[in-house]
């Protein structure tokens, strides 16, 4: 089974998505299931990982009822409010929906690089593996080292690794703390890494499969094909490239591996990592 392991969905508002800057036309309309299942059919994926956009539980909400709806949503990275201290009454809530797979905080937006270490953020944390619920981590590279002591802290807990936590990608200068940080991490076998997401983080007037090539090969060396998953980040992929050309890049970058290893790139890991099976 290929998946697309990351993707949002959205009924653009601009009150609702105040992320989605005027410089962002092409993002402010609204995304549907019918959109995504034309872009999959086309490239030949079976089944995708919907994520959240905002910081709201009516929208975690809303994504488990597309889901439910959509066959080919296979789960969802849903928003809880950790640092809440009522957080649990919402998590036991919905933790009753099968398709509730993981929760993600938008860490990267914190204008303080340490949030993700607070104690309360930490003590909602604390409880996602009593529910069986995966933590999509969401930082810029500058936050690595602080989410290195933050998985540290949770030895029990699945972490997913949105984007390879974004490095600036240059053509004509690689990212090095970015490199020491994310081999740093990789060494954590309870985390696991999406390649997702990078033509928005290059800041050269064009990208290249050649300006992503060393990023790919640090992460599948640090992570290996087996904690490894492919990751679309679409329609946000849109402000650089259109879903096929993510693909073909991915395609690109990966032919040089194995059939089993592909096979864990293009599904099997983002099925482990969140236990996905067809509904």
């Amino acid at each position: 089974m290929r998946v697309d392991s990351h993707h949002h969905f959205w009924n653009y508002s601009a009150a609702q998505y105040g992320w989605i800057s005027p410089q962002m036309a092409v993002l402010r309309r609204n995304f549907t299931a019918a959109d995504l299942k034309r872009e999959i059919d086309a490239v030949g994926i079976d089944g995708v990982v919907s994520v959240q956009a905002r910081q709201s539980v009516a929208e975690t909400q809303w994504l488990l009822d597309i889901a439910a709806a959509n066959p080919f949503v296979l789960g969802v990275v849903g928003w809880l409010p950790l640092a809440d201290e009522r957080v649990q009454s919402e998590m036991e809530r919905l933790s009753h929906f099968p398709l509730l797979k993981s929760v993600r905080h938008v860490v990267q937006d914190e204008p303080d690089d340490a949030f993700i270490l607070g104690a309360e953020f930490n003590r909602g944390v604390e409880l996602l593996k009593d529910y069986g619920l995966v933590f999509d981590i969401l930082i810029f590279a500058r936050q690595l080292a602080n989410s290195i002591q933050f998985v540290d802290r949770h030895p029990e807990q699945e972490f997913v690794l949105d984007h390879i936590a974004k490095p600036t990608i240059r053509l004509a200068e690689f990212d090095s703390v970015w490199e020491k940080h994310i081999r740093e991490l990789a060494k954590r076998p309870h985390v696991t890494c999406k390649f997702s997401a990078l033509v928005t983080e290059v800041r050269d007037a064009d990208w290249t499969v050649e300006s992503l090539r060393p990023y790919w090969d640090v992460v599948l060396e640090a992570f290996t094909p087996a904690r490894l998953m492919f990751g679309s980040d679409w329609p946000v992929c849109l402000l650089r490239s259109q879903y096929v050309a993510w693909v073909d890049a991915v395609k690109e970058l990966s032919s040089g591996l194995t059939r089993a290893e592909q096979d864990d790139l293009w599904g099997n890991t983002a099925t482990r990592a969140y236990r996905l099976s067809q509904h």
